[in-house]
């Protein structure tokens, strides 16, 4: 009887083990499939920093262009100020001018 009881503790001992094992097992199953989620979760965050940076670098392009087409359109404003002032001045004197022939003419 002594033998039988050995080897029922055994077969105990033996069952015990294998749901031990067959538990860790389970559960680095699970940390391997979170790890792996954090690795996607990081590698899909390093590839949205790097469209963003991108896009950054467009849109700073972008402004620098506009920032170019002001600094233009300021300069071609100045110049219409001077052309305008200069048909004034003429218009001005055009204006004398029809007086004066009007005057010598009556």
């Amino acid at each position: 009887m002594a033998a039988g009881g050995a080897a029922d503790a055994q077969a105990r001992f033996g069952h015990s083990v294998k749901g031990l094992l067959t538990e860790k097992v389970t559960s680095c199953g699970t940390d391997v499939i979170a790890l792996t989620k954090q690795v996607l979760k990081g590698s899909r965050s390093a590839e949205l920093l790097g469209q963003a940076a991108r896009n950054m670098v467009m849109q700073e392009d972008a402004i620098l262009h506009s920032e170019d087409s002001l600094r233009k359109m300021a300069i071609i404003t100045t110049h219409l100020q001077y052309q305008q002032e200069a048909i004034q001045k003429n218009m001005e004197r055009s204006s004398n001018l029809q007086d004066q022939l009007s005057h010598l003419l009556k």
